[in-house]
């Protein structure tokens, strides 16, 4: 297979050859023709991602070893061979620029799946590498439009980044640099993506501004105050607690709140959740800016963070279909987390009966039953909804350990929630409606069964 690929893309790079045939040294054109492969069979994998599976740990790990293999050969072989690349391929500063940019989406997107902060402590160094170094600096001057939206996204990536690992001085910086670099893209295009990008700014701005809580040191400086678990954190256990009796292994976080504040596919609270369920990223103030060495599969110092599925918006099947997998894959001696913040669903009628689906419960997405953010109502009010996760729907997979949090306006509809085969189970469920801070916490309802 590698061969034949070999193959085939040296037919694609056959114009270079030919053109430039007497006035290239072999072991230069070698240099090219490797350099071409590597960066045609990185593309390859890369874009090979999108169709590996969300869900399940084992299906994709070898792939994504692959992929890490690849664009570790390609960033070294581009260092070592600056000068011929610069020479006789013609390598721009922007296409470095393009192959840290992937990397860092790689050490992104493995995070995702891992849960390991140190992988998104990976992409920060290589997404702060390419700001440092003005690797993108030059596309400003090609009339080249999708070259500018190469460097677009890169900045909203890199501010997502920032904004999982609490670098919000930074994260102003990012906005303000990218706001400029939109009015010039938009100035010198006419483009149809305009509004597009100036809701990007406008989603950013507004989640930065969603937690107006400040806290000062004896300097008078803003504190940013981390939500992860900080080393040597961890409360003592009360006296009697066995350690390791139960450990949280895997975690649902779904957000599907109607006009919630959101970045990309993550909202408010979704943000606030992740990083409740993760330990304070080790070295974090002495990451090197520098993409070192490529080493994907020598790993950094591991912390053991529950694995988590970050849901924006779900349909029932897609929900459904990530709690099935965690049930499936769930150790012995292991809990499942479900945090669900979505809109709550309230039945169309008054129902004689009270039992798990006659409640309501929370939103799962669908877009033929929502207008304008306004659920349609049922002509039959006999039928339940069907685009609603009720209380019912979740009794299967109390079979093991369960912890479920509830943040609705209709949490109440799973306050009588069955434990019908003995299993641990939590229900955390939120007050219906905010009020002030010490009241809500006052009237957070706490059901152990």
């Amino acid at each position: 297979g590698l061969m034949k690929d070999k193959n085939d893309f040296q037919l694609n790079i056959s114009w270079f050859i030919h053109i430039h045939e007497d006035d290239i040294p072999l072991c230069e054109r070698k240099t090219v023709t490797d350099f071409c492969y590597l960066l045609d069979k990185s593309k390859q994998l890369f874009n090979g991602l999108r169709d590996l599976p969300q869900y399940g740990h084992k299906q994709w790990q070898s792939y994504f070893g692959r992929t890490f293999d690849v664009y570790t050969k390609l960033w070294k072989f581009q260092q070592q061979h600056r000068q011929v690349l610069d020479n006789r391929y013609g390598l721009k500063r922007w296409q470095i620029g393009e192959v840290a940019s992937k990397i860092g989406q790689l050490y992104y997107h493995y995070y995702l799946r891992t849960s390991e902060t140190s992988y998104l402590n990976e992409a920060f160094s290589f997404y702060s590498a390419i700001r440092q170094r003005s690797y993108y600096h030059q596309v400003n001057k090609e009339d080249r439009p999708e070259l500018v939206v190469k460097k677009l996204r890169y900045y909203a990536r890199f501010i997502v980044v920032c904004l999982l690992l609490n670098k919000m001085d930074l994260v102003k910086v990012l906005v303000k640099e990218l706001s400029e670099e939109i009015e010039d893209y938009t100035q010198r295009f006419n483009t149809e993506d305009q509004l597009e990008w100036n809701l990007v700014l406008q989603e950013v701005a507004a989640f930065v501004e969603a937690d107006p809580l400040m806290i000062l040191n004896d300097d008078n400086a803003v504190v940013v105050i981390s939500n992860r678990l900080q080393e040597g954190g961890v409360p003592p256990l009360e006296q009697g607690m066995v350690v390791g009796q139960l450990t949280l292994a895997d975690a649902l976080i779904v957000g599907n709140c109607n006009n919630q504040v959101k970045f990309s596919e993550l909202t408010i609270d979704m943000f606030r959740m992740l990083q409740a369920l993760e330990r304070e990223p080790v070295n974090l103030a002495t990451q090197s800016s520098k993409p070192g060495t490529l080493e994907p599969n020598e790993k950094p110092a591991k912390r053991e963070n529950p694995h988590k599925y970050l849901l924006y918006k779900p349909t029932f099947s897609q929900l459904y279909t990530f709690l099935s997998a965690s049930f499936k894959e769930l150790p012995a001696n292991s809990v499942l987390l479900v945090y669900l913040s979505a809109t709550g669903v309230f039945p169309a009628g008054r129902s004689e009966c009270e039992g798990p689906y006659d409640f309501g419960g929370v939103l799962t997405n669908t877009n033929r039953d929502v207008v304008n953010g306004e659920m349609v109502q049922k002509r039959n009010q006999a039928q339940k909804e069907m685009h609603c996760l009720h209380p019912g729907d979740l009794f299967p997979f109390t079979r093991k350990p369960l912890f479920i949090i509830v943040d609705s306006s209709n949490s109440t509809a799973y306050k009588n929630f069955s434990n019908l085969f003995g299993q641990p189970l939590v229900c955390l469920l939120s007050p219906t409606k905010t009020g002030n801070i010490f009241n809500i916490c006052l009237t957070f309802f706490f059901s152990f069964r």
